[in-house]
Formats: C-alpha cells, structure tokens, sequence
C-alpha cells in the first residue's frame, strides 16, 4: 500500500512538472516577435503567430495618412514640392504578402487617396491566395532610382517623376499607378529603327511571354484580373508598347 502511495505521488509530482515547463514555455520561451511589425519593417518577414499576437491580419492591411517619419524618408526623393499632389493626397498603405520561399513579407507602399482602400482590398486578396510578391519597399530606399527598384524586383506606385523620355508626368506622381514584380514583368517597346528597348536591361529575356517562370502576369493570373476588375488598365494590353508590371487607373482631377 504505501508502495502504491509513493508511486502515485510520483505521478502527480512528474504532470504538475510537465504543466509548469509548458506554461513557462508559452509564456517565456515561444513568445513571437512583433517588433517588425511593430515599427512596420518592410522587407522583413513574420511568423503567422507573429502577426496573430499583432493583434491579427485585418491590423496588418490598412490605409492611413502617411507618418511623420515615412514623409521625411520621402522627401526629395520620391517627393518633391510641386503645385500637383501634396501629403493630403496620398496614403500609406500596410501589407502583407507571400513569396515562393513560403514566408510572409512585410509590405508598403504610397497611393493616392481615392484608390488607397481598393488597393488594400486587392492585396489582401493576393495575400489570401499566397500570390507570389518578392519585395515590397518604398521606392525611396532606392533613392527613387526606377532602374535600381525594377532589378531589385520591387513592387511599387508613387513616385513623383515624368514619364522616362518625355516632360509628361507619370501616373506614379499621381500614386495612381503600380508597377508589381517588374523584373519579371519588364517594360518593352521598339525605336525607329526596330531595336527593342527593354526597361530594366537585365530583364530582356522575359519580354518572351511564351515561357512559364516566375512573377509572370498574363490575362490568366490573378493580379491581372483583381487589378482589371478593379478598372486599373494593364501596360500587357497596350498596342504600341508593353509594360507588363504595370497597373494604372485614371481618376477625374
């Protein structure tokens, strides 16, 4: 009987352990870090429970005026003062998203006001269908070099510059344009002469659109159609000249 006894207290020593380690455990040990998300490092990637302890993914998709310290970043960089657009005008956007190495990415980008919550609703599609985005920073990380971000393959919309070649303005100064994936997606057209000019360089070979690789948007991906669907027209479509990264909508002044 006492055998029994001691055997029994032996049993309930060793759970009430078992319980005690698993709760230091999950209070101590396997607490996710939301400092990423906290300061909304872009670049960056979290854990499911990361963004869960968050305060979860409806937190993590938003629209709302651009911060202090995103505005200063910008500053004569991707904006510069003009008499077009001032801070009033545009939003900063907050993402998540997926790539092929299966994590999730912190994202951000500046849009126009009148499109900022159909863009986070897009996106939050593409998140919920694990679409592939590899990089989604603000240009200015690139000193709004267009030709850096696009080798980079990052996804991007405001920028306040003309269009290349010409005095026009860009949709990008309106934040009324996104350009997603462009390495893989590149924009192409012909001189004069009959010589294909590529935009970025490298990317030349993706201006076959007959192969399948990776980031590839055509009229059967779902980025093309959330994003047509939307009313944003793709540079894919165009006659004279593609831009196959490119996403614009055009909105009343």
């Amino acid at each position: 009987m006492k055998t029994m006894r001691f055997w029994l207290l032996v049993a309930v020593l060793v759970s009430c352990s078992q319980i005690a380690n698993a709760s230091i455990g999950k209070t101590n040990g396997t607490t996710p870090d939301t400092l990423a998300l906290a300061g909304w490092q872009a670049g960056q990637t979290v854990t499911l429970e990361a963004v869960e302890a968050f305060g979860g993914l409806d937190r993590c998709f938003a629209a709302e005026p651009i911060p202090d310290h995103v505005w200063q970043r910008m500053q004569g960089k991707t904006y510069k003062e003009n008499p077009h657009i001032g801070r009033k005008d545009l939003r900063h956007v907050r993402v998540l998203h997926w790539d092929y190495d299966q994590k999730i990415h912190i994202g951000e980008m500046i849009v126009n006001q009148q499109i900022a919550d159909v863009v986070v609703r897009i996106f939050r599609q593409l998140y919920n269908a694990k679409y592939p985005i590899q990089r989604m920073v603000l240009p200015d990380v690139y000193d709004a070099d267009d030709d850096r971000q696009m080798d980079d393959n990052n996804t991007s919309c405001f920028c306040y510059r003309t269009v290349s070649g010409t005095n026009k303005l860009s949709l990008h100064a309106r934040g009324l344009a996104i350009d997603i994936n462009p390495f893989y997606n590149p924009y192409c057209r012909k001189n004069k002469k009959g010589t294909l000019l590529v935009s970025p360089q490298k990317a030349r070979k993706y201006t076959n659109r007959n192969g399948n690789f990776p980031y590839k948007i055509d009229r059967q991906d779902l980025c093309y159609r959330l994003f047509t669907e939307a009313g944003f027209e793709w540079g894919g479509n165009w006659k004279t000249k593609k831009d196959y990264q490119h996403f614009e909508i055009k909105l009343p002044r």
